[in-house]
């Protein structure tokens, strides 16, 4: 899909990539900063909102403008309030995302919901998924931020996600037609190139999971450099997976 010379904007993965965690990872500062506002955070995050994320992120050093940053629990608020404005929804998922939902005119209920939506719930309980599945068997349209089963936690701790609550609920009510809205569903990426501006060709993804950033890159048509080692694709000394080194500048 040509060179790394011919990049002029990047999708930027965050956990495990970026950060770990509450620690930004060795070279991620400099990553963003040589990308000169070319880039933007394309993050399967079903927990925050991007004004949170951009605040965590200035705390651990990296400044990143929530006008940068794409995530797949707000984004799945925002295509459900255009799709069903009013919709009557029981969440599965943070105090912030609930805010977020009433925000955009959503109704969070816990009986008789349109749409059941399952986001990173750290107080997902018996309780919460007997509502959902019942909620789901009864009618209601599930939607879920991510397929994502865990997340890279510091010194290698499993940190479960919205793919887990999934799991436990189709357990329960057996396979149900549901929609998935984060990576490596097209939603992210093409969200992330319309604020780039930029045509696909000259964008790449960057991430540290082949099966949702690498398989989401090919379906949407980008080049993928995957993070190893610690070695950016514009930063880094090594030779990339793609046989260029990663000492490079992005063209204007």
């Amino acid at each position: 899909m040509g060179s790394l010379q011919d990049v002029r904007g990047c999708l930027v993965d965050l956990d495990g990539t970026l950060v770990r965690g509450q620690q930004a990872l060795p070279g991620a500062s400099a990553f963003l900063e040589a990308l000169e506002g070319r880039f933007v955070i394309v993050s399967n995050d079903a927990e925050h909102t991007p004004l949170e994320l951009s605040r965590g992120l200035k705390r651990l050093g990296l400044a990143v403008n929530q006008r940068r940053i794409v995530l797949a629990g707000t984004t799945a608020l925002d295509e459900i309030a255009l799709r069903l404005p009013r919709a009557r929804i029981s969440m599965m998922a943070s105090k912030s995302l609930m805010t977020y939902a009433r925000d955009q005119g959503l109704v969070p209920v816990q009986t008789r919901p349109d749409i059941v939506f399952l986001g990173r719930d750290r107080q997902f309980s018996y309780e919460r998924l007997m509502i959902a599945a019942n909620a789901v068997r009864d009618g209601a349209e599930l939607v879920a931020a991510n397929p994502d089963l865990v997340h890279p936690g510091p010194n290698g701790a499993i940190v479960p996600e919205t793919g887990a609550l999934l799991a436990a609920l189709i357990a329960c009510t057996g396979p149900v037609p549901h929609r998935v809205i984060g990576k490596p569903e097209p939603a992210l990426f093409e969200a992330g190139l319309g604020l780039l501006k930029l045509p696909k060709r000259a964008v790449m993804m960057v991430g540290d999971n082949p099966a949702t950033d690498g398989e989401g890159a090919r379906r949407f048509g980008l080049r993928y450099f995957e993070i190893r080692d610690g070695v950016f694709p514009l930063l880094g000394s090594a030779p990339s997976r793609h046989g260029s080194t990663g000492a490079l500048a992005l063209t204007a």
